[in-house]
């Protein structure tokens, strides 16, 4: 049984500090799903995360069974936009749009998340399985930060990533101007100050 021990070989991108810097982020293969809305209050992201984790352990395991490799289930990540930038700071989450994703190894390809999508659907009712998809994102030069605590006091955080993109020189990414988070604690099982989240934006000069 071969091992892949992600969390060691991704650490570089899956990690932070309080203070941002600049780092390069490579293409990397992901399920996504999109949605809109409040997180707290909305069915469709209840649905959307029960679609990512229902296809990704399925994924893992169908893996593990046919090809002899065992890999961890990564982080959830998460993309955020709105019409107003402000939304972010102000905590305006009914306005959300997002897309909810999990990574996945470089050798997963679109038909092999096909595949583990229909096991999925067949074990379990997933409303959000339809939409479920296998991306590939490249990000490429990104400022990211690390915030501790809970996620509604990320607003001081973000806008002091927004301030030291804009003093070194750069401006958000044309094509990429999304909001991503990587969701490191689990909440359920983790006390809201000891959250961690890694705050990432993608940039240009």
């Amino acid at each position: 049984m071969q091992k892949l021990d992600l969390k060691k070989t991704l650490k570089q991108y899956y990690s932070a500090k309080p203070s941002p810097v600049f780092i390069e982020i490579p293409s990397m293969n992901f399920l996504a799903v999109d949605g809109a809305g409040n997180p707290n209050t909305t069915k469709e992201y209840v649905e959307a995360i029960q679609a990512l984790y229902s296809v990704a352990y399925t994924l893992k395991f169908k893996i593990k069974k046919e090809m002899l490799i065992d890999y961890p289930v990564m982080a959830l990540e998460g993309l955020w936009w709105s019409a107003d930038l402000q939304a972010f700071t102000a905590g305006q989450k009914d306005n959300w749009f997002w897309t909810m994703m999990i990574s996945v190894p470089e050798f997963i390809t679109p038909d092999v998340d096909a595949l583990a999508k229909q096991e999925a659907g067949r074990k379990k009712e997933l409303p959000a399985l339809a939409k479920l998809r296998f991306q590939s994102i490249t990000e490429g030069l990104s400022a990211q930060l690390m915030h501790f605590g809970p996620y509604s006091s990320e607003g001081l955080n973000i806008q002091l990533l927004h301030n030291y993109i804009h003093t070194n020189g750069h401006s958000f990414n044309g094509l990429l101007q999304k909001h991503h988070e990587i969701y490191l604690s689990d909440p359920n099982k983790t006390a809201p100050d000891m959250l961690r989240t890694i705050i990432r934006q993608p940039v240009e000069p």
